[in-house]
């Protein structure tokens, strides 16, 4: 059987939410990782919303703290659209399923995007729970999901305008660099020292393949990733207590990223 080109999918998954929400199309996503869910009670009540496994493309989540569902927020003529929960490439169904959520979103006419996930922290100061802008990445699953003559700059992947703004909306929280491993293992002691000579403050499983996605489509993006353990420290990494730590940051964090989505 022939694969189905991507761009295509997400652009049939587009159109099933145009339909589905009534929107002619959209002014921000958002992608909330694990435990970032409770960030939209301080959102109101969504206008739709839609299990991700009936919109063509879509793979239910399997991490804990991943809800599954598709949000659709409307705040004074703003459109926005929240992916709660992503598929991730230690699954094993390859890159494409990874980034679909964030194609459709570029195909639904978003410009900007806030990623969010949780990590491990090489900064023994950052407390658990430490909410961090992501400024830079270290790709080091070793793939992409761009294929082909597809040269993507990401020079300014990260964009600091709307990390100034989240900033300002939110001074507790900080800022650094984040390293991807491909997972689902941990990394091991060895892994970790290498990750920090290569200049990461924090590392995890996520988010940077869909970094790579949207600024193919010259998307602006902002990463928030959660403190929820701190690597070679000895300490046993529980994905439950990951979960409950991220919880806790998003609901502190949430109605800033709502004025954030909200302004010009």
């Amino acid at each position: 059987m022939e694969a189905r080109d991507p761009y295509a999918v997400a652009a049939s998954a587009a159109d099933v939410l145009r339909e589905r929400f009534s929107v002619s199309g959209i002014d921000g996503g958002v992608i909330l990782g694990s435990g970032w869910g409770p960030a939209t009670q301080a959102w109101g009540e969504p206008a739709h919303r839609c299990d991700v496994a009936e919109v063509p493309g879509f793979m239910r989540p399997v991490a804990p703290g991943h809800a599954g569902e598709i949000l659709h927020y409307r705040w004074s003529g703003r459109d926005v659209m929240v992916l709660s929960g992503r598929t991730h490439y230690y699954e094993g169904h390859g890159v494409e399923p990874v980034v679909h959520g964030v194609r459709t979103l570029a195909a639904l006419g978003a410009t900007r995007l806030i990623l969010t996930n949780a990590n491990g922290s090489f900064r023994p100061e950052w407390p658990l729970g430490q909410v961090v802008a992501l400024t830079d990445h270290l790709n080091l699953a070793w793939v992409s999901p761009l294929v082909g003559a597809r040269f993507v700059d990401l020079t300014g992947a990260y964009d600091p305008d709307l990390r100034a703004r989240v900033l300002a909306l939110e001074p507790t929280i900080t800022s650094g660099v984040y390293a991807m491993f491909p997972g689902p293992h941990y990394e091991t002691a060895a892994e970790a020292r290498m990750a920090v000579t290569m200049g990461a403050d924090l590392v995890g499983m996520s988010t940077v393949l869909e970094v790579i996605a949207a600024r193919e489509f010259d998307i602006k993006v902002l990463a928030l990733s959660t403190v929820t353990a701190h690597e070679a420290s000895g300490e046993i990494i529980d994905p439950d207590e990951v979960v409950r730590i991220a919880e806790q940051s998003a609901r502190r964090v949430g109605p800033s990223l709502r004025a954030l989505l909200e302004q010009d």
